[in-house]
């Protein structure tokens, strides 16, 4: 578990040192003293949910606090009802892409943890996005899940590229709920 001091939480939120001991005196801060001084200790979870009470930036803390997902789709109903059940309040940062050329530039600047390719795109547009993250050795770690349509063709798929594949149409609470397990085995995840 990684703890910060009052002076690294002060960087990280942009406020005085005093400010930050304020806060933790008050309790609105949750951490712990160190035996025998009175130098405070705030836990990394602490931290991460107090800013998100409270509406302040993670800045640094994003990358590793928040599930970072990126849909190439161009189903909207798809895409609305995975926003519903990956909310950033319950640690996910969506990015939405709607070609393969969109997904490799988002994939750059975005760094996702998982991207979600829903083959209703163009069969061989969604195996091209496959192939080319799994060529670049920067998303050898990246989950791919990949969204089926349900007409039974899974000829010509690499299986080898793909992580998980959902068959469409099929329930996003229990793919939201795949990806925090997949993405928090990874990373501790806060929710």
């Amino acid at each position: 578990m990684k703890v910060f001091t009052t002076g690294q939480v002060a960087k990280i939120c942009k406020v005085a040192p005093r400010t930050v001991s304020k806060w933790f005196d008050s309790g609105r801060l949750k951490g712990y003293r160190i035996p025998g001084s009175q130098d405070r200790r705030i836990p990394r979870e602490y931290l991460i949910k107090f800013l998100k009470e409270h509406g302040m930036p993670l800045g640094d803390l994003e990358d590793e606090a928040m599930a970072k997902v990126l849909i190439v789709s161009q189903d909207q109903i798809l895409i609305e009802n995975l926003k519903r059940e990956l909310p950033a309040e319950r640690s996910f940062k969506l990015s939405v892409a709607a070609s393969g050329f969109e997904a490799g530039i988002q994939a750059e600047s975005f760094h996702p943890d998982s991207i979600v390719v829903d083959f209703s795109i163009g069969r061989t547009e969604a195996l091209q996005i496959c192939q080319n993250l799994r060529r670049n050795t920067e998303y050898s770690e990246t989950i791919l899940i990949a969204l089926l349509p349900d007409d039974g063709n899974t000829a010509g798929i690499d299986r080898s590229t793909i992580n998980e594949t959902f068959k469409k149409p099929f329930d996003a609470a229990l793919l939201a709920e795949r990806l925090r397990t997949l993405i928090g085995g990874r990373k501790e995840l806060v929710r």
